[in-house]
Parts: structure tokens; sequence; C-alpha cells
């Protein structure tokens, strides 16, 4: 049975990142609060970058672009398929 997924505060990051940047071992930290090494990673990685851990907050402007083309496309699929039903209905009339 997999394990349930658990959630961290900022707070509490902050303390891990915080623990790791006063010298306490990766490793020992990952053993003893029960983490995963690559939560910890990221958690380093993003006080480090935005001092945020939000994920918005840690985004690239690449992903930021991608984001908003999605949306964009999606509105622009919607506008499409309203023109085409109102295409139908005036070419009934």
């Amino acid at each position: 049975m997999p394990k349930e997924r658990r959630t961290f505060t900022a707070e509490f990051k902050r303390q891990m990142v915080q623990l790791y940047e006063n010298g306490k071992s990766r490793a020992a930290i990952v053993k003893e609060y029960e983490l995963s090494p690559s939560a910890l990673d990221r958690w380093i990685k993003q006080a480090n970058t935005s001092g945020s851990f939000a994920e918005k907050d840690n985004r690239t402007a690449e992903e930021n672009e991608l984001i908003a083309l999605r949306k964009e496309l999606k509105q622009l699929r919607m506008e499409n398929d309203i023109l085409k039903q109102a295409a139908l209905i005036m070419g009934r009339k």
C-alpha cells in the first residue's frame, strides 16, 4: 500500500533549509524527518533562487509563457467554437 502524501508548511521547509545551511548533513535531515532527498534538494534550490516555496514563484520565464499561451489557446478555441455555432445558425435562416 503506498504511503499517504504529506504536505509541509513553508515554515517547516524554511527550518529544514536552515538546518542544512547551518551545517547539518543532508542525509541526517532526510533520515531524522523522514523526507525524500529530492524534496529537500528542491526546497534548498527554491530558497536559494527565489526565497519562496510557492511553485508559481519558481517558474522560469519560458514556463510562464507556456502557461499564458495555453490559456490563450483555450480561449481562442472556445471563441472559434462559438463562431462556428453562430455561422450554422445564420446559415439556417
